[in-house]
């Protein structure tokens, strides 16, 4: 190791997570290329202890695979893995509502439509960053009533791989626009107390990897992929 640390030793894995996966992010690393460990410990002035460590947690995530003496590889995101997500998060957030119901109330739908309507907003103004975490806090609504860490943490890590990685530079206006429009039929199911409904919508239509193909092939370039 050489050079001066720009970590915080207290939580050093966690930073150099976060640092791994900004450079994703950006795209400074980027699909199939490989990460070199002893550059990059020596850029950040660590060991490879933390640097390992933050790999494996990126390994379980889905983003890198590490291949024992050969290295690091950043994953492609493949049409069958987004397929596969899909149907995952749509079985989990339908689950999640169900188990919600019974405790949500007026408060918790009025919060959604006031994030839908946000989300509305910051796409008028073509800030892409700024609609993603409002489409992330109007699902967490009715994920974090359900009160299952599991869910919750398995949906955010599903979702991370979908959207912060590989991230797009362009909106689809049309699938942006049918995604609020999606989360106010939804809601409306909602107010009308129509949960078992409201499950089925979120679960077959909004995250219906057969619907949502068309614009899921455009956002992510994958037209030539198979699932």
């Amino acid at each position: 190791m050489s050079g001066p640390s720009f970590l915080n030793l207290s939580s050093l894995k966690d930073q150099v997570y976060d640092y791994l996966r900004e450079r994703m992010k950006k795209g400074e690393l980027r699909p199939g290329s490989a990460i070199n460990m002893d550059d990059t410990a020596e850029r950040l002035g660590i060991s490879k202890t933390p640097l390992r460590d933050a790999l494996l947690r990126l390994e379980v995530e889905g983003f890198v695979t590490i291949l024992p003496r050969r290295g690091v590889i950043v994953n492609r995101l493949t049409l069958a893995d987004i397929k596969d997500m899909y149907q995952v998060i749509g079985a989990l957030e339908s689950t999640a509502l169900l188990s919600a119901a019974p405790r949500m109330d007026v408060k918790d739908v009025e919060e959604m439509t006031r994030l839908n309507e946000c989300m509305r907003d910051a796409l008028a103004g073509n800030n892409f960053e700024l609609y993603y975490d409002y489409n992330l806090a109007m699902h967490n609504v009715y994920i974090d009533v359900c009160g299952n860490g599991k869910i919750r943490s398995t949906v955010d890590t599903l979702k991370k791989r979908l959207y912060d990685f590989p991230r797009p530079f362009d909106f689809i206006r049309e699938w942006e626009d049918r995604s609020t429009n999606e989360h106010q039929a939804f809601i409306q199911l909602l107010r009308k107390k129509r949960f078992d409904d409201a499950a089925l919508y979120i679960r077959d239509v909004h995250w219906s990897f057969e619907i949502q193909k068309p614009y899921l092939t455009r956002y992510y370039s994958l037209e030539k992929d198979h699932a």
